[in-house]
């Protein structure tokens, strides 16, 4: 099996993409919006957080292969299109992360210990479950602001949350023609 088919990586690809898709999709009128109990909550913080927890995890698990850390963003005033950007260049760092620990039989190089901040498996496969529950979990919280904010998503939105191959063929490097 190539690195690129591995199942844990697969898994990161499609859940990769799946938050940039409903970021993509969640309503300009929202974006800066906070609950009435939670103002500095906003649905552009809880989206940046996605981004920004993702460098966290490099700068832990992805020193010893040397994975390239993007950019934070703001998440007081990132617009959305920089969000989604950021998303996109944070899943394929990760996923050269994942592919440099599967490499290394499963673990990820230069990492000391079995969990680092307390909580983050340094194994491949514990690790990937890890992080697609935290987004899942900020993903459900996206969706409920939405409604709650009077922005209920659109069908295809929320369907498209679940449509694992067709995000998981728009996560994957299209091939120049002829090869």
């Amino acid at each position: 099996m190539t690195a690129s088919r591995d199942p844990a990586l697969e898994a990161w690809r499609i859940n990769a993409r799946v938050s940039a898709f409903l970021v993509e999709n969640l309503p300009d009128a929202i974006w800066a919006s906070g609950l009435p109990r939670s103002p500095r909550r906003t649905i552009r913080s809880i989206a940046a957080h996605l981004h920004n927890c993702r460098l966290m995890w490099m700068r832990s698990l992805g020193a010893g292969p040397g994975v390239r850390v993007p950019a934070a963003v703001d998440p007081r005033t990132a617009a959305r299109h920089d969000v989604v950007t950021a998303l996109d260049a944070s899943g394929r760092a990760i996923l050269s992360m994942l592919e440099a620990g599967q490499e290394n039989g499963g673990e990820f190089p230069g990492v000391s210990s079995t969990f680092v901040w307390g909580a983050i498996p340094r194994q491949v496969a514990l690790f990937v479950g890890y992080a697609l529950s935290h987004e899942a979990h900020h993903r459900g919280q996206l969706l409920v602001m939405s409604r709650e904010l009077g922005h209920r998503l659109p069908a295809k939105v929320v369907g498209g949350l679940w449509q694992w191959s067709s995000r998981l063929k728009e996560s994957r490097p299209k091939r120049a023609a002829g090869t």
